[in-house]
């Protein structure tokens, strides 16, 4: 007989292509002090060097942000691609060491002092004018 070598058979069903997901975002309760007044949030923490180095960059709805440093830093942000939004940068304890309105497209923003945490807050938040 005229057999194909089996290398050579091909199958003609091909398998369902599968939609990706969108993973559900999961957000965390961060609480901090704003003069002498309690603020509490829905956060995003980021941990990730490419969740970091992305931010904010290229969202339209995004919740607050915290960036979290295992050593105290004074690593400077930008705000190219962003919509404007609150930089709040705070110590071990939560403590808020300095608060920018940061808007869009400027360079090298960085406190006086090391933080260990950056809270980004994005204009569209219902929090941004209480914590302004």
């Amino acid at each position: 007989g005229n057999r194909i070598p089996k290398i050579y058979k091909f199958k003609t069903r091909h398998k369902p292509i599968r939609k990706r997901r969108k993973k559900k975002m999961v957000l965390e309760t961060f609480t901090f002090t704003n003069k002498n007044k309690a603020h509490t949030l829905k956060i995003k923490p980021l941990t990730t060097p490419i969740q970091k180095t992305i931010g904010l960059m290229f969202k339209k709805n995004s919740p607050p942000l915290l960036f979290i440093f295992k050593k105290p830093t004074r690593q400077p942000i930008h705000s190219f691609f962003c919509k404007p939004f609150i930089a709040i940068w705070l110590n071990k304890e939560n403590q808020i060491i300095e608060k920018k309105l940061i808007k869009p497209y400027q360079i090298s923003i960085k406190p006086k002092q090391k933080f260990t945490k950056l809270l980004e807050i994005p204009q569209n938040n219902p929090n941004f004018q209480k914590i302004l």
